[in-house]
C-alpha cells in the first residue's frame, strides 16, 4: 500500500509541475541596453499572471544564436531577429510559420513595409515587433543640418580632430553607418543597394566609399586606429564629453536616453544622408521550439496594444510602435524620413571589404 501511495503522489507531483514546465518560454533577445532588459522584466511579471515563465536567454550576438539553430544545438522558443540572420535561418528551413496564427498582426500599421525583410521576402517566418532607424546622435552644434552629409561629416572631424568615431564593424551599427555613407554618396543611385551584392558591380560601387574612409579615419578618435566596440560604448564615450557624436537605431533614443540621466539634455539628432536607414526587427519561433503555443501567446502580448505603448515610452525604452492605433496616438514619437536597408547580402560584404582595409 506505501508503494501504491508513493506511486499515486509522484504523479500527482507530476502533473502538478508539468503546467508550469509546459509555460517556460525561452526567449533569446539583445541583452545589451538597460532599458530592453528592463521591459523585458516588466513583461516578465505580466507574463506570469498568464501562467507563462518568460525566461530572457541575454545575446551578445543573434548569429550566435543562429548558428546554434541551424545546428540543432538551442532550446529557443522566440528569437530577436531581422536581416542577415533571418535570411540564415530561412534558408536553413529553422523558422515556423506563424503568421497566420497571431492574431495582433491584424492591428500592425498598413504603412509598415514588414512583408519584405532586408530584401528578403518574410513569407509568414516572422512578426514585426519593432522600428529601427538608423540616426546620429550629437552635441549641440556639431551639424548645421537635420541632414548630415559624408562631405558635412568630414568637415565636422576636421574640425573636432579625435572627437568623432563610429562603431567598429561587424557591429551592426557600424556596418548600417558604412551603408548610410554610401548613400550619401551615391544619393541617386540607392535602388542598387536593394539588390543582391552578387547581381551588381560592388567592387565599383564600394571604391568612393574606402578611398572616403582613408581621409575620414585619421582624423577620428585614436586616430582610427581603435573604434569603439558598440554603439552603447559610443553613447558613453558622448555622455562623459570624450566623443561628440554617438549612432543609434533609434529614432528616439536621443530622447529616452535624456529622459534617463544617460546624455546631457539639448543632444540632437540627425540622419545621415538625406534619409534614414529603416527596418524592422522582428520575433520568430524556431522550428525546434518545444513551446510553440505557449510562443505564440507570448508573441500576441508583446503585439499588444498595452506592451506596445509601453515599449515606445521615451521614459521607457522608447523602441517605436508596429501598431496603426499606438503610432498615431504615440504624439512624442516621431519617426525620421525612411530609405530601406540594402539587401541582406550587403552586411557581409561591407564587414569584410571593411575587415580587409582597416583591421
Amino acid at each position: 500500500m506505501r508503494f501504491i501511495a508513493a506511486i499515486s503522489l509522484l504523479f500527482v507531483t507530476l502533473f502538478a509541475t508539468s503546467p508550469l514546465k509546459a509555460n517556460e518560454v525561452n526567449f533569446y533577445a539583445w541583452g545589451g541596453s538597460s532599458e530592453v532588459n528592463s521591459y523585458l522584466r516588466w513583461a516578465q511579471k505580466e507574463l506570469k499572471a498568464e501562467g507563462i515563465q518568460l525566461r530572457h536567454n541575454k545575446v551578445a550576438d543573434a548569429s550566435e544564436v543562429v548558428k546554434q539553430l541551424i545546428d540543432g544545438r538551442s532550446n529557443a522558443d522566440i528569437i530577436w531577429i531581422n536581416g542577415e540572420n533571418f535570411h540564415s535561418l530561412k534558408k536553413a528551413g529553422a523558422l515556423r510559420p506563424i503568421a497566420d496564427e497571431i492574431k495582433a498582426l491584424n492591428n500592425v500599421s498598413p504603412e509598415l513595409n514588414w512583408q519584405s525583410d532586408f530584401g528578403e521576402p518574410v513569407e509568414g517566418l516572422e512578426v514585426p515587433w519593432g522600428v529601427g532607424q538608423f540616426n546620429l546622435i550629437s552635441r549641440p552644434g556639431l551639424f548645421s543640418q537635420k541632414a548630415v552629409s559624408a562631405e558635412a561629416l568630414l568637415n565636422a572631424a576636421w574640425e573636432n580632430k579625435g572627437r568623432i568615431s563610429y562603431p567598429k564593424p561587424p557591429d551592426f551599427h557600424g556596418t548600417t553607418f558604412l551603408k548610410s555613407l554610401l548613400l550619401s554618396l551615391h544619393p541617386q543611385q540607392r535602388e542598387v543597394f536593394q539588390q543582391p551584392v552578387s547581381k551588381v558591380d560592388a567592387n565599383e560601387w564600394t571604391k568612393p566609399l574606402w578611398h572616403y574612409l582613408d581621409k575620414l579615419h585619421p582624423l577620428l578618435w585614436q586616430q582610427g586606429e581603435n573604434f569603439p566596440s558598440s554603439a552603447g560604448e559610443q553613447i558613453s564615450y558622448l555622455a562623459n564629453g570624450q566623443l561628440l557624436m554617438a549612432v543609434s537605431f533609434n529614432p528616439n533614443d536621443y530622447q529616452t536616453l535624456v529622459n534617463h540621466g544617460r546624455l546631457p539634455a539639448g543632444v540632437e539628432r540627425h540622419t545621415l544622408s538625406d534619409k534614414a536607414i529603416t527596418n524592422n526587427h522582428y520575433l520568430a519561433i524556431p522550428v525546434s521550439s518545444n513551446n510553440a503555443e505557449a510562443a505564440k501567446a507570448v508573441i500576441e502580448f508583446l503585439l499588444s496594444e498595452k506592451a506596445q505603448q509601453r515599449k515606445a515610452d521615451t521614459n521607457r525604452w522608447g523602441d517605436p510602435s508596429v501598431l496603426k492605433r499606438t503610432q498615431k496616438a504615440d504624439k512624442s514619437s516621431a519617426l525620421l524620413e525612411p530609405t530601406d536597408d540594402f539587401h541582406a547580402s550587403w552586411q557581409n560584404y561591407l564587414e569584410r571589404e571593411w575587415s580587409a582595409r582597416y583591421q
